[in-house]
C-alpha cells in the first residue's frame, strides 16, 4: 500500500496544487486535506498518516504548533513544510521537519522532499516490526540522490541548526566566513562563498565575487546612476545586491529578461 499523505493549508488553490503535484509524482496517496491545524488533528487522530505537508501560517493553530503536537503521537508522521515564508526554516528543522519548501516549487523539488521524508521514516518502521522478517520492499524506479546541500548547518546558541537552501535570500562573502541573509535575519557560516556556490547550485547564481543569490528571491532589477545592474532582493529590508558586469548577461538569461 502506498504511504498515506495529509495536506494541511488554509488556501484551497494551494491544496489543489499540492495534490496535483503529488499525483504527478505518484509516490504517496493523498487521503486527507485540512484547512487548519485543528481539522488536521481530528484527521490525524482517526488515521495513521505517513506524511504531512504543512503550511506555516494558518488561522488558529499554526503549522509549527501542529508539528510540535505531532511529536507526541505514537505513530509520528514525517512533516514537510510548504510555505510562502522562508523565515521559519530554523524553527521548522528544530521540530525535526523532513524538509522546508518555499512556494513556488516544482514537482521535482517536491519529489526529492517526499523521497527524503519517506526514507527517513523507514528505520522507525523497521523497529516496530521487531524480530519479524521484513517483507520484500516493492520495486520502484531508482531515484536520484537528493542534493545533500539543500540544508546548510548554522551554529546558533550552541546548537547546530539546518537552514534550508530555499530559505536563503543571498549569501555575502566576509573575511573568514560567509553571511547568509534570510527573510528577517542573517546567519554566519564558516563556508567560503566558493564552497556555498558548490553546495547551493540549481537556482543559485554567483553575481559578484562577493555575492551568491537565490534567483527565486530576486524581486527587481534596477540600474544605478553608474549604469551598474543591481538586484533588489525579497527580504524584509529589500536588500540591494550589485551585479558584476561579467555576470550580467548570464543572470538576465536565467531570469528571462
Amino acid at each position: 500500500m502506498q504511504p498515506r499523505a495529509l495536506i494541511v493549508d488554509d488556501e484551497a488553490p494551494a491544496r489543489e496544487e499540492l495534490r496535483f503535484l503529488l499525483e504527478q509524482i505518484g509516490t504517496v496517496q493523498v487521503v486527507g486535506e485540512a484547512t487548519n491545524g485543528e481539522e488536521a488533528l481530528v484527521l490525524l487522530d482517526s488515521l495513521d498518516y505517513d506524511l504531512v505537508l504543512l503550511d506555516i501560517r494558518m488561522p488558529g493553530l499554526s503549522g509549527l504548533e501542529l508539528a510540535g503536537r505531532l511529536a507526541e503521537k505514537p505513530h509520528r508522521p514525517r512533516v514537510i513544510f510548504t510555505t510562502a515564508y522562508p523565515d521559519h526554516a530554523v524553527e521548522a528543522f528544530d521540530l525535526a521537519a523532513a524538509d522546508y519548501l518555499v512556494k513556488p516549487f516544482d514537482a521535482e523539488r517536491l519529489r526529492r522532499a517526499v523521497e527524503r521524508a519517506l526514507a527517513a521514516a523507514e528505520p522507525a518502521a523497521a523497529e516496530v516490526d521487531g524480530a519479524a522478517s521484513p517483507a520484500p520492499a516493492p520495486s520502484r524506479p531508482r531515484v536520484a540522490e537528493p542534493d545533500p546541500l539543500v540544508r546548510i548547518p548554522v551554529q546558533k546558541d550552541g546548537r547546530t541548526v539546518l537552514v534550508a537552501g530555499d530559505a536563503i535570500i543571498y549569501a555575502a562573502a566576509a573575511r573568514g566566513y560567509s553571511s547568509l541573509m534570510l527573510a528577517e535575519e542573517h546567519a554566519l557560516v564558516s563556508f567560503s562563498l566558493n564552497e556555498l556556490e558548490r553546495r547551493l547550485h540549481g537556482h543559485f547564481q554567483r553575481v559578484h565575487r562577493s555575492y551568491l543569490v537565490n534567483l527565486r528571491h530576486v524581486r527587481e532589477l534596477v540600474t544605478d546612476v553608474r549604469g551598474q545592474l543591481v538586484l533588489v532582493m525579497n527580504d524584509r529590508r529589500r536588500s540591494r545586491v550589485e551585479v558584476a558586469r561579467r555576470h550580467a548577461k548570464e543572470l538576465r538569461r536565467r531570469l528571462g529578461v
